[in-house]
């Protein structure tokens, strides 16, 4: 839902797909996130889907 969200609102993003990079959980984990999607762009960021905070991004 996220990132169809960021696709209908133009957003561009890079997907980190902790399947393919599982040394990015180690990451996420050190940010203190625990849960899936994590949004992050210049110093915003938020986990889960949340319409309100995403569209933040979507100037």
């Amino acid at each position: 839902m996220t990132k169809r969200f960021l696709t209908e609102h133009h957003v561009d993003f890079v997907e980190r797909n902790i399947n393919d990079e599982p040394q990015y959980i180690d990451y996420l984990k050190e940010r203190g996130f625990q849960s899936l999607p994590v949004v992050e762009a210049d110093g915003f960021e938020i986990n889960g889907f949340r319409p309100n905070e995403l569209s933040k991004l979507a100037i």
